[in-house]
């Protein structure tokens, strides 16, 4: 036997070890309480809207952000503004061509801590079958199994091709939309 083999083993298993960590504690979203909502402009005139159906898998521990994950998916047909032909307009082809592409997918590979209460979920969006990264920043305060997270982000819709034919000018609605999110969680068992 080599005299350094059993130094490599150690050596091995100690960063595969540190490589793969243990998953996060889930947590159960209360979608009562919680809220993603978006906000833009028409003609200067300013709106909100939100996704009436989405889904999120979470698992977070900030002692253990490498076994943290996410997955949020928005059906993009449940996107109202409280304008009816604003919400008719939003899942046809020009803006979330929703028949094609029914969900919208962040997914956070990795999160980091910015102190305090303050983090970052860094991963990638998708929408109308773009893909794009996103770092997310947001706030989180945990009080005993219940997870109050909060955050705020500016997307580029053109990116995204949302805004198609005479909607792919920043003329009537601008290239920014704000997009907040809201959530009330609960640890899973």
């Amino acid at each position: 036997m080599r005299p350094f083999a059993p130094l490599f083993a150690v050596a091995v298993i100690a960063t595969a070890s540190q490589a793969w960590a243990a998953p996060a504690p889930a947590w159960t979203v209360d979608k009562g309480a919680s809220k993603v909502a978006f906000a833009s402009s028409f003609d200067g005139g300013a709106f909100t809207g939100a996704f009436r159906r989405w889904d999120a898998a979470i698992r977070f521990d900030p002692a253990n952000l490498a076994g943290s994950s996410a997955v949020v998916t928005f059906d993009m047909a449940s996107a109202v503004t409280g304008d009816a032909s604003r919400d008719e307009a939003l899942p046809t082809d020009p803006w979330f061509a929703a028949a094609r592409f029914p969900k919208a997918t962040f997914r956070a590979a990795s999160f980091k801590a910015l102190g305090g209460n303050r983090y970052q979920a860094v991963g990638d969006l998708t929408i109308r079958g773009v893909t794009k990264p996103l770092t997310l920043p947001f706030t989180l305060v945990i009080t005993g199994d219940v997870a109050k997270m909060n955050a705020s982000v500016a997307l580029n819709r053109l990116a995204f091709g949302v805004g198609q034919d005479e909607w792919k000018t920043t003329e009537a609605v601008p290239g920014t939309v704000t997009v907040t999110i809201s959530l009330t969680a609960r640890r899973a068992g």
